[in-house]
C-alpha cells in the first residue's frame, strides 16, 4: 500500500466517511491562560483522547476498511515503536483479522502494552528503520499480510487528515495550523485538509531538533533523511516519507524545539488544561511557545497528537 499515488482530497473525504462508524469525534479545548501566554488563541484539538490514545487510529482504520476481503483475510502488518502498531492492532479488530507489529528495541513500555492489550501479535527487532523494515518484510513475507506503513502509506495519510478537517470545520478558520512532525502522516493529511477546506490557513510543523530531517528536506528541496534521531519525541523518530515531502514540499515551514522546551510544554499541558499527552504531542504547543512573533494575535490550531505516557517515567519526575 506504502507503492500507491499520492494521496488527494478524495482520498480524505473518502476516509472520513469510511472511518465515522469507528474513529472518535474528538473535543477542542481551549484555554485563556494559554491564549495569554502564547499572544494567540489557541484551539487545541484533543486526539490524545482519540481510540487508542493518539490520532494514529484514523489512518489505521481508514486502511484496514480501504482493503478489500482477500486482501483483509491475510491480514495486515506494520513497524511501529508505538502507536501506530497500537492503532492498527485496534483497527484490526474492529474487522476482526489478524494483525503483526514489528517493535524496535527501546520502544515505550506504556506503548508496547497497548499493543498486545489490543490483540497483535508483536515480533521485536533492533532499533533503527532499517531493521523494522527488514523484519516487517519477512513477516510479511511469512504470513501474506498486507503492509500498513506508519506514515507514507496513502490511505494512512487520507485518514491522519481527518483530524485536521474536522477541527476546521468545528473551530476553524484559522490563521495557521501547528501539527507535529516525524514521519510526516499527520502532516501530509493536514496539508490534505487545508487543501481541502482551508487554502488560506498555513501549515506549521513542529520538529524534535535531535531528528530534524523535514526542517533540513524542505529547506533543501529533497529527502535529507541520512540521520541518527536523538530525542525524547520517540513518536518523532522516523525518517520523513517520499509521498508525505511530496505533499508537504513546498507548502509547510517547520520549527525545531529542544527536548527541555518540549518537556516544559508536556508539564503545562497538565497544569494548565490538565491534560496528559506525550512529549510528540506536547512539541506542537512548545513549537508556538517558541516562536511568539510568528503567532502573535492569529487564530491558531494545534493538535495533540497523543498521550500515551509511562507514568512511571514522566520527564520531569525527580527534577
Amino acid at each position: 500500500m506504502s507503492d500507491s499515488p499520492l494521496p488527494c482530497v478524495d482520498d480524505l473525504l473518502a476516509a472520513a466517511a469510511r472511518i465515522a462508524p469507528y474513529a472518535s469525534v474528538t473535543p477542542v479545548l481551549g484555554s485563556h491562560v494559554l491564549d495569554g501566554l502564547a499572544g494567540a488563541c489557541l484551539a487545541f484539538k484533543a486526539e490524545h483522547l482519540q481510540r487508542g490514545g493518539a490520532f494514529k487510529f484514523r489512518g489505521a482504520c481508514n486502511a484496514v476498511w480501504a482493503l478489500d476481503a482477500a486482501q483483509a483475510a491475510r491480514g495486515v502488518v506494520t513497524h511501529s515503536s508505538g502507536n501506530h502498531g497500537a492503532a492498527l492492532a485496534l483497527a484490526a479488530r474492529t474487522r476482526d483479522i489478524a494483525c503483526h507489529v514489528v517493535v524496535p528495541e527501546g520502544a515505550v513500555a506504556a506503548k508496547l502494552a497497548n499493543i498486545v492489550r489490543h490483540g497483535a501479535t508483536m515480533w521485536r527487532c533492533a532499533a533503527g528503520i532499517a531493521a523494522r523494515e527488514a523484519m516487517c518484510a519477512q513477516v510479511q513475507a511469512e504470513t501474506g499480510a498486507t503492509l500498513v506503513h506508519p506514515y507514507a502509506d496513502r490511505q494512512v495519510i487520507a485518514g491522519q487528515g481527518t483530524a485536521a478537517l474536522e477541527l476546521l470545520h468545528s473551530h476553524g478558520p484559522f490563521d495557521v495550523m501547528v501539527v507535529p512532525v516525524g514521519g510526516g502522516g499527520l502532516a501530509a493529511g493536514t496539508q490534505l485538509a487545508l487543501q481541502a477546506v482551508a487554502a488560506q490557513t498555513r501549515l506549521v510543523l513542529a520538529e524534535p531538533e535531535g531528528a530534524a530531517d523535514t526542517a533540513r528536506s524542505l529547506a533543501a528541496g529533497q529527502r535529507r533523511i541520512d540521520f541518527s534521531p536523538d530525542t525524547i519525541c520517540d513518536g518523532l523518530r522516523g525518517t520523513l516519507g517520499e509521498p508525505n515531502f511530496a505533499l508537504l514540499h513546498p507548502a509547510a515551514s517547520v520549527i525545531t524545539v529542544t527536548d527541555a522546551d518540549t518537556v516544559a510544554a508536556m508539564r503545562l499541558i497538565w497544569q494548565v488544561l490538565k491534560q496528559v499527552v506525550e512529549p510528540s504531542s506536547a512539541i506542537a504547543l512548545a513549537a508556538v511557545l517558541s516562536a511568539p512573533a510568528r503567532f502573535a494575535g492569529q487564530r491558531v490550531g494545534v493538535v495533540l497528537s497523543g498521550g500515551n505516557v509511562d507514568l512511571d517515567a514522566l520527564p520531569w519526575a525527580g527534577a
